[in-house]
């Protein structure tokens, strides 16, 4: 993961790097993501996410797109 002040700044990175854009989100999104992600990890009932799960996590922050489908579009 890297971190970049602005869409500018990523987009001169990746063009001086010739590579594709793929996923992004903000500091925000990030803290969010992790807080959801590990609230409930040290439980003793704890259980992995279903792909459905995660990409519920993932539209419900605002994560959405092809790089955030965990599985090829229906």
């Amino acid at each position: 993961m890297l971190a970049f002040r602005s869409e500018a700044h990523v987009d001169r990175w990746l063009e001086q790097r010739r590579l594709p854009r793929g996923g992004s989100c903000s500091l925000e999104q990030l803290w969010r993501l992790a807080d959801a992600w590990y609230a409930h990890r040290l439980a003793p009932d704890w259980r992995r996410y279903t792909p459905d799960e995660v990409e519920r996590l993932f539209a419900e922050l605002g994560l959405v797109g092809d790089f955030w489908r965990l599985r090829p579009a229906a």
